[in-house]
């Protein structure tokens, strides 16, 4: 992967001047390139990632395991992107392993994600099974640590 992208990838906020002083490069040929990037396609958006514990924010998050049939023509593609779509649907991924598609999904609360699990993923045609894993707590979310550094060490037993 190209340093440009690597350094976004790991922090989204550096100004052009500041990736420009990490490459060696001129702050116009940085911004040039990120414009480039972007137009091609191969940056697609940039995030934030929030810590909802402190923000006091209830968001229910599940990771779905779902078994499809591939259409004839369209295989996964088709039917992994009309899934894809909804707007519960954070991520889709197709898998290898005892199932085709995890999807992530995001609802206000427990009824929310129930609702969209059994009226909208499973009608669709082609959905042979659904298995439902709620998030209880994130620990990391997309290479950053939620609650801080941990410790490692183990606690003292005294008789």
């Amino acid at each position: 992967m190209d340093e440009l992208l690597k350094l976004l990838r790991d922090d989204a906020s550096l100004t052009p001047a500041q990736i420009a002083g990490r490459l060696n490069l001129a702050e116009a040929e940085v911004e040039t390139k990120i414009k480039e990037l972007e137009s091609n396609g191969v940056i697609l958006g940039y995030r934030t990632i929030i810590n909802e514990e402190k923000l006091e924010i209830d968001i229910v998050r599940a990771v779905i395991e779902v078994k499809i049939t591939p259409e004839r023509e369209g295989g996964f593609d088709r039917l992994a992107t009309r899934i894809a779509r909804f707007d519960e649907v954070r991520s889709c991924y197709l898998m290898s392993g005892g199932y085709d598609l995890m999807v992530v999904v995001e609802g206000t609360n427990l009824k929310a994600v129930s609702a969209f699990v059994s009226e909208k993923l499973a009608t669709i045609q082609g959905v042979i099974s659904t298995v439902t894993h709620f998030m209880l707590k994130p620990y990391k979310e997309q290479g950053v640590l939620m609650g801080g550094e941990f410790s490692d060490e183990k606690m003292v037993v005294s008789p």
